[in-house]
């Protein structure tokens, strides 16, 4: 008897940690098809979606419209979180990602294939945002599912590291959106490159697809999910966003407000300073496609480096940090780039991206997670990370080339709402209670 149950707990612990492995592997994938598809349209709009899409308007309007497109995406996402965030949470985490990855694939190809305004007419436009809506509410069902089935499965002291892929699938994605982009770009004069070379990262997506569904196949059911299905039994309590709402409302604000600094940190240099350089300071698109490439690249080794140090330290801790990290590099950053210094401009932007936005991101996922209970975890935070997503960064390029047209010209107004954001967050984290998602 005292042999065989040392020998019974340790397969119990080696068939724990293969089941923790596989579902982190299965999230990192998954996340990896989801943020490719939607950071590439983010970096195409940038380039191409005025002059293909939006020709019968200015080049700013047609810009404007660009980035408001790549806007759409993030409002359909709260609705993606509230309908595979229900059945996520009475079905099961797995299904749920399984087809959160197929519709974000499939309508990804759909959109390189989609014929351009010279074609179609404003039919054109009328499809790419109905292709953006349909990314917009996959997307909206992935993150709450992918962080789910990693925190839930991870060892009780390693949450954020097992979780942290995925967000190193995000900057796999950008990597590979950014990369595949740059690479076309310069294979081909830029003509080839407006007319038709945009849209072979798009089909790419297909195989990157295929791959995620081979992955995800072999992952389990989440066991903390399991168990709680087993102790409910056949009571069936009321919709699962509404229970998060009623037990936790104070939480959707929280993820709002916690998720500025890294919203606004990311997307202003991936997205509004490819633009801003390219039209306003007239510098090659490659410079900050190759930024793009390097931050992406470098995160895949920072974001799950926090994640040890927030296991070890403590989330909040790292946390704070990175906020404070993104508010005190927004004024330099856009020196850097005004003056076209193109050292600083990598510096600052590794600052911004990798310590600032890395730091923030890679305690996201348990500590999210971990503000609702196992019963109603994804309506809850799946639909307050996506509305969230809305609110700070959806439509953060868009607004960030407002400010500068507004202003004139000047980048003072969105170096100020870069900083500011980041400090809202810096306050509210400080003053979160310690406790469950929080050390």
């Amino acid at each position: 008897m005292s042999t065989t149950l040392p020998t019974a707990t340790m397969a119990d612990h080696q068939l724990a940690r293969s089941h923790a492995r596989k579902a982190a592997l299965g999230s990192f994938v998954g996340a990896v098809v989801d943020w490719y598809d939607f950071l590439l349209y983010g970096i195409v709009a940038a380039l191409v979606f005025n002059a293909e899409f939006f020709p019968k308007v200015s080049p700013a309007m047609g810009t404007l419209a660009a980035f408001a497109t790549f806007g759409v995406g993030f409002l359909f996402r709260p609705l993606g979180g509230f309908v595979f965030g229900h059945y996520g949470d009475r079905l099961g985490r797995k299904r749920m990602l399984v087809f959160t990855v197929m519709m974000m694939g499939l309508s990804t190809a759909a959109i390189g294939l989609l014929p351009a305004f010279s074609t179609i007419g404003w039919w054109a436009p009328v499809l790419l945002v109905s292709l953006r809506a349909i990314q917009g509410f996959a997307v909206g069902g992935e993150w709450g599912g992918a962080a789910l089935m990693a925190v839930e499965s991870a060892p009780e002291k390693k949450k954020a590291f097992y979780s942290s892929g995925v967000q190193v699938g995000y900057g796999v994605g950008l990597v590979l959106s950014t990369g595949l982009v740059a690479l076309i770009s310069r294979s081909m004069d830029n003509a080839s490159f407006l007319s038709w070379g945009w849209r072979l990262p798009f089909l790419f997506s297909v195989v990157l697809v295929l791959i995620a569904l081979w992955i995800r196949s072999s992952m389990e059911e989440s066991k903390e999910f399991v168990e709680k299905v087993r102790e409910r039994g056949e009571r069936r309590a009321r919709l699962p966003i509404v229970e998060a709402l009623l037990r936790h409302p104070k939480a959707f604000l929280l993820i709002i407000a916690l998720r500025l600094a890294e919203l606004f940190t990311m997307y202003i240099v991936t997205a509004f300073a490819l633009n801003y350089s390219t039209a306003n300071l007239h510098m090659p698109r490659e410079f900050f496609l190759t930024i793009g490439l390097l931050v992406g690249a470098v995160s895949c080794v920072t974001i799950p480096c926090f994640a040890l140090l927030a296991d070890r330290f403590g989330r909040r801790r790292v946390y704070i940090i990175g906020a404070l990290v993104g508010m005190f590099s927004a004024v330099p950053f856009f020196l850097a780039l005004d003056a076209r210094s193109t050292v600083w401009i990598v510096v600052f932007a590794v600052m911004l991206a990798n310590i600032a936005h890395d730091m923030v991101v890679s305690v996201q996922q348990p500590m999210f997670t971990e503000l609702f209970g196992t019963e109603y975890r994804y309506s809850g935070a799946g639909v307050g990370y996506q509305v969230a997503s809305v609110v700070g960064g959806g439509f953060a390029p868009f607004i960030a080339v407002a400010l500068v047209s507004f202003a004139g010209g000047s980048w003072h107004p969105v170096a100020a709402y870069l900083a500011i954001g980041c400090l809202i967050s810096v306050l509210v984290a400080a003053r979160m209670k310690t406790g469950r998602g929080v050390a």
